[in-house]
Order: C-alpha cells, then structure tokens, then sequence
C-alpha cells in the first residue's frame, strides 16, 4: 500500500512540474544603454499594468535586454515594459501624464488615448517561450 501511495503522489508532482514554463523576455530598440529595462508579467485583466505577477530588471547591453521569468504557471500572461534611464524605478510622465520614457506591450499592443488594454496584450503560454519586443 505505502508503494501505490508513493508512486502516486510522484506521479502528481512530475505532472505539477511538468505545467510550469520559462518565458524569456527579449527587448531591443532601446536609444542608449544608459538606466535599466524593467519588465513586468501579468496574469489578468484586472492587475493589468496596476500590479505586476512578477517584475524583472536587466541591464542594457548593445541597446538590448533580457529577462527570463523561469518556474511560471502556463496560463495566459501580458507583458509591459519600459526603458527606466534614469534609473529612479517607475516610468516617468510629462505634464500631460504621458509617458517620457520609451515602453511597449506584449503584441505590440497600443492604447488610443490611454494605455494599451490587456485583451490587446495576452498571449497564452503552455511551453518554454521567448518574446521579443521593441521600444
């Protein structure tokens, strides 16, 4: 009986692992390398671009950036990201509330009159992925 038992619940864990994916986040287009990319993860309408799931930082290299998200559910997601120069953690915004700092979304998304929605954003995961975006 305790053999069943522990074939049994290897089973379910191998199945639990075998669901979480790596997502590599690729961000290129950047003007300079000077600050950080900070990248954000979403996992719903509605935390979109309000809390991230989980949030990563790369440095810039060749006008380019990184970032790996690795062990995430597979599930549906939404990316946003944007070039902090100034290195002060948060997109900077003019007068208006418009942003002075370069950004973009997962599928290219883009608001009219406002920030891009989600629905416009997600993208569905359920293996090793890589996404690549461009400022």
């Amino acid at each position: 009986m305790t053999k069943i038992i522990t074939l049994t619940m290897l089973f379910i864990c191998s199945l639990m692992s075998a669901q979480n994916v790596k997502l590599t986040v690729s961000v290129s287009g950047l003007k300079n390398n000077t600050g950080i990319v900070k990248v954000g993860l979403y996992n719903s309408e509605g935390t979109f671009l309000k809390t991230t799931y989980q949030s990563l930082s790369s440095e810039i290299k060749n006008n380019q950036a990184v970032v790996t998200f690795d062990n995430i559910p597979a599930g549906e997601y939404a990316i946003s990201t944007y070039h902090d120069e100034n290195n002060n953690g948060k997109l900077d915004r003019n007068a208006m509330g418009i942003p002075s700092e370069a950004f973009a979304a997962s599928n290219n998304a883009k608001g009219f009159m406002g920030p891009p929605s989600y629905n416009d954003a997600k993208f569905t995961v359920n293996k090793d992925s890589k996404i690549e975006l461009t400022l």
